[in-house]
């Protein structure tokens, strides 16, 4: 991945622990937020689908990647903020993952 991904999850971090403390009340709402930005890429999809009929199709496929972009990135950040290098694990779990493939 870019380095100036790893540099904005860092960046993110550090503003938020300056905003708004590093505790675990502040640690679980980071956590409690991927919840959220998973919530609205379903939501994109669903409109993308156009599975509300009184809505129809509200959004389309990149509307539903930058979600999950929202999601991944939020994730990343949640992982930084339990004090642990976000780009080391994401390569583990990918490394877990591809071991896995046949």
């Amino acid at each position: 991945m870019d380095e100036s991904i790893w540099e904005s999850v860092r960046a993110l971090r550090g503003w938020l622990d300056n905003a708004n403390g590093t505790g675990d009340p502040e640690l679980t709402c980071r956590i409690l937020k991927l919840t959220e930005e998973a919530g609205e890429a379903a939501g994109a999809w669903i409109g993308a689908l156009g599975q509300n009929p009184r809505k129809g199709v509200t959004h389309t496929r990149d509307d539903v990647a930058a979600e999950l972009a929202d999601a991944a990135f939020t994730a990343l950040v949640a992982i930084e903020s339990l004090g642990v290098d976000a780009h080391g694990a994401l390569r583990g779990c990918a490394a877990k993952v591809r071991s896995r493939l046949p």
